[in-house]
């Protein structure tokens, strides 16, 4: 049976983690049944949600992944789960934080996490907020590029399994049994700096931008960005925009959304800061649209900023910081 301290310990480790999120480069700084756009196990697509992945636990070919952060896997878990921390699953190149991972890599640590290829994993993030699932997001979208399309991601994640006191948590550590696992790379989802280059000479695809709307205008900027404002031409669809309470909206609010902020049916390069918050709208419209002509720019803005310039533009579209700051008064 649930214990109380156990939710509270999950909500209170939970706030913890989103304060001390903000001073970090890496912080983010997250219905309707959703049509599968690929099968994964029997009767699966993108998103699982409580009670499927109550009565498949411990079941065959069943990997629960849970990506939330240590101190809140402690405090209670999905049985069985396996943490894994979402600072494994990207690196730093040169200036540029948070890229995709060789290859090789990653290969080694799927399968020291108990994965094959065989394999269907359930992503299990926080699930109270957008940037929460974004770290589901992004490793589901990792685990695409490297072929591996048996992935699902929990709908509401560790806050929808806790919300009903009739689901079992587990407090203790899991430790996998290591599996061989072999990549088969695909750029299906990956856009490059040279492919947004090519989208700003031809006029496509489309650039979505999926910051908040005070970075896209350049009132704000990350720590990870060298300059304010967007890619010039960019839709801007905020990450928070597509989820309500840590779960995705529904479909027919996901579409019209799109349709609103003139998101063509064509092709489409998702970005943001550093692909963390852009995954998030990679997986809305590539996984539950069915849009599979959506990419995420690994290196978003981290690296457009840090390339030439005069190639390589930058729009601030609320520009004031093109004026002088007011210095602080000298006490």
């Amino acid at each position: 049976m649930l214990e109380k301290t156990t939710r509270r310990t999950f909500l209170s480790l939970h706030l913890a983690g989103l304060m001390a999120a903000v001073t970090s480069p890496w912080a983010f700084a997250e219905s309707e049944p959703v049509p599968a756009t690929g099968q994964t196990a029997v009767g699966t697509g993108p998103l699982v949600d409580t009670e499927w992945l109550k009565s498949h636990l411990n079941g065959p070919g069943i990997v629960v992944l849970d990506v939330t952060s240590k101190r809140i896997y402690a405090s209670g878990h999905v049985p069985g789960a396996i943490f894994s921390a979402f600072g494994r699953w990207r690196v730093r190149k040169g200036d540029i934080p948070g890229m995709l991972p060789p290859v090789d890599y990653l290969e080694k640590l799927i399968g020291s996490l108990g994965i094959g290829n065989d394999d269907h994993v359930i992503l299990v993030p926080a699930g109270w907020s957008a940037g929460d699932v974004g770290i589901a997001t992004r490793i589901y979208w990792t685990l695409k590029t490297l072929g591996h399309n048996r992935v699902s991601i929990l709908d509401g994640g560790m806050n929808a399994w806790l919300s009903d006191r009739k689901n079992p948590v587990q407090k203790t550590p899991v430790t996998p049994a290591p599996k061989p696992f072999r990549a088969r790379f695909t750029d299906s989802w990956l856009a490059t700096a040279r492919d947004v280059e090519a989208a700003l000479a031809k006029g496509g695809p489309q650039l979505v931008d999926n910051r908040p709307v005070a970075q896209h205008t350049g009132i704000e900027k990350s720590g990870s960005v060298l300059a304010y404002g967007t890619i010039p031409g960019a839709i801007n669809i905020p990450e928070e925009w597509l989820l309500h309470n840590g779960r995705f909206r529904s479909i027919a609010q996901l579409r019209k959304l799109h349709v609103l902020l003139g998101v063509k049916d064509g092709p489409v390069i998702h970005f943001c800061n550093t692909g963390h918050r852009a995954s998030v709208g990679w997986f809305v419209r590539s996984q539950l649209l069915g849009r599979r002509n959506s990419r995420l720019y690994d290196g978003s803005m981290a690296e457009w900023t840090r390339l030439p310039p005069e190639s390589h533009p930058v729009q601030a579209k609320l520009d004031i910081h093109s004026v002088e700051s007011p210095k602080e008064a000298t006490k």
